[in-house]
């Protein structure tokens, strides 16, 4: 049987998730990456993304929006901005988080124009990041 660590998922909402997982698929804003028992200790700002949990035989998915992923000795923790188990990803939740992401990024790019400086980038990349997560759920983002 494979070794198993604490994993506890909260947004400002709700706590999501709280077991002894084998795996977990963490979407990192430098890149994914699974942790398991014995993983070096890591911490990791998180991207718009699919968190994967594997536990007891099964998987769990959510869907996160930023926030960080800690992983030590005591667990595995993602504190998340924003976080929804899969299923409560409809096609009109993604098109309300595009449609917020896109409304930072006109305000990103007004602000740029004006000061010559701005986060357009990051702003662009959230939107970016969202319209592939609705891609990997199967969702085509509308707006």
């Amino acid at each position: 049987m494979a070794e198993t660590v604490q994993f506890d998922l909260v947004s400002p909402e709700r706590r999501l998730a709280s077991v002894q997982a084998t795996e977990v698929q963490i979407p990192g804003a430098d890149g994914d990456m699974t942790a398991m028992a014995g993983h070096a200790p890591t911490i990791t700002t998180l991207r718009p993304g699919l968190l994967r949990v594997v536990h007891g035989g099964s998987a769990d998915d959510y869907v996160v929006f930023g926030g960080f992923a800690e992983i030590g000795a005591a667990g595995i923790s993602v504190l998340a901005e924003q976080a929804l188990p899969r299923a409560e990803v409809t096609q009109d939740v993604l098109d309300g988080m595009v449609t917020s992401a896109k409304a930072a990024l006109t305000h990103a790019q007004g602000a740029a124009a004006k000061t010559g400086t701005g986060p357009v980038d990051a702003a662009a990349k959230a939107v970016a990041d969202l319209v592939a997560v609705g891609v990997q759920l199967g969702i085509a983002a509308r707006a």
